[in-house]
């Protein structure tokens, strides 16, 4: 099917966006743009950049009155085409990025067509050559891996986030739910992911979740360290969101697992040891782990490094206390970036060196 030039710049103004919109051989990615935008939500997307504007700044560009392409704007935010920011009575419209971002706004209108071309698509994205230095998201670990002894910086600390949030909606694990729509899904908690600030306003107006209370936010941590789920929020200082994610559903871990040394990709300052003389060869820590860093070898585990997020998964189910988790030599340690704009600043400085670098070859 050959594809409307509206499609077309979409997709080229979805590359230009920090994340990326890889292009395919088999234009699965395009089938996708044409289900989720009209030819003329389509046509309005492109107009809008990653920095927050009025609908009368839009408009201009747009050479629209402005009335009539503030009420569009209103409808693509709410389709969740587009980001909605809401302070006080004055409303600001902003690009999104394919993933993280349209793909999760669609958390309650998906089907089968829709998830059977995204599944299609997701290996595309998450090829190696798109991963940065700097991922949209990174691992922190549960609270129950970190000793009272060891000092944790407080972005790295789950409950601390938790605490100095105002506004926390929870919402669906799209990548669960779209598992489980096609009979492919895990039993895990489904209503797990935590989304903050303008974030959360967002989500809730748009209903893709519900506002909770600290100590509900807190409880779903819980039942997520229990279930065995990776802790991913924002890789920033100021947290915007936490992903619960399983190595079974999760799309980011799904495709780190495809790669040799997937630790070389994820922002996290610590790594899992095991003191082999005091491992019994239980095996629960395979179980646990969600990146198969873990085997068994001469009757106790083994921890692959290369494999290893930090998660810090393995260390409380350990009955004999073998494994600990410790931090990476300062040299090895990743600052965040202070806010998520920060953060795609330096995706899209990386990508462009790495255009660069390939071009030069």
């Amino acid at each position: 099917m050959q594809t409307e030039p509206v499609y077309e710049k979409l997709a080229e103004h979805l590359n230009r966006l920090p994340a990326g919109f890889p292009r395919t051989s088999s234009g699965v990615e395009m089938r996708i743009l044409r289900r989720l935008f009209t030819p003329e939500e389509a046509s309005l997307a492109p107009l809008l950049s990653l920095k927050p504007e009025a609908p009368a700044e839009i408009a201009a560009r747009a050479e629209r009155p402005t009335e009539e392409i503030a009420q569009k704007l209103l409808e693509m935010s709410h389709k969740g085409l587009i980001f909605r920011l809401q302070k006080g009575t004055k409303t600001r419209y902003m690009a999104a990025q394919f993933v993280i971002g349209i793909w999760e706004y669609h958390v309650n209108d998906l089907d089968l067509e829709l998830i059977r071309d995204m599944n299609e698509y997701i290996p595309h994205f998450f090829d190696q050559s798109y991963y940065s230095r700097t991922p949209q998201l990174r691992t922190i670990p549960i609270s129950g891996s970190i000793s009272a002894e060891q000092a944790v910086m407080p972005y790295e600390e789950a409950r601390r986030i938790i605490e100095e949030q105002d506004k926390i909606i929870v919402a669906p694990c799209i990548c669960r739910k779209e598992h489980q729509m096609t009979g492919k899904g895990c039993d895990r908690p489904l209503e797990s992911c935590l989304v903050f600030g303008v974030g959360a306003v967002y989500y809730e107006e748009n209903g893709l979740g519900r506002s909770i209370d600290r100590q509900e936010a807190l409880d779903i941590l819980q039942r997520a360290e229990q279930a065995g789920l990776v802790l991913q929020p924002s890789n920033a200082k100021k947290v915007v969101n936490i992903c619960t994610c399983c190595g079974c559903c999760c799309q980011i871990l799904k495709n780190l697992k495809k790669l040799p040394k997937p630790a070389e990709f994820v922002a996290s300052n610590h790594y899992a040891t095991i003191d082999r003389k005091v491992c019994t060869g239980c095996e629960t820590c395979l179980d646990r782990c969600q990146m198969e860093a873990v085997r068994m070898e001469e009757g106790s585990a083994l921890i692959d490094a290369d494999r290893c997020i930090g998660c810090g998964l393995c260390v409380p189910t350990c009955m004999d206390g073998a494994i600990a988790l410790k931090m990476k030599t300062e040299d090895r340690r990743r600052e965040p970036p202070r806010h998520f704009m920060e953060t795609y600043m330096r995706i899209a400085q990386e990508r462009i060196k790495k255009l660069q670098e390939h071009s030069g070859n």
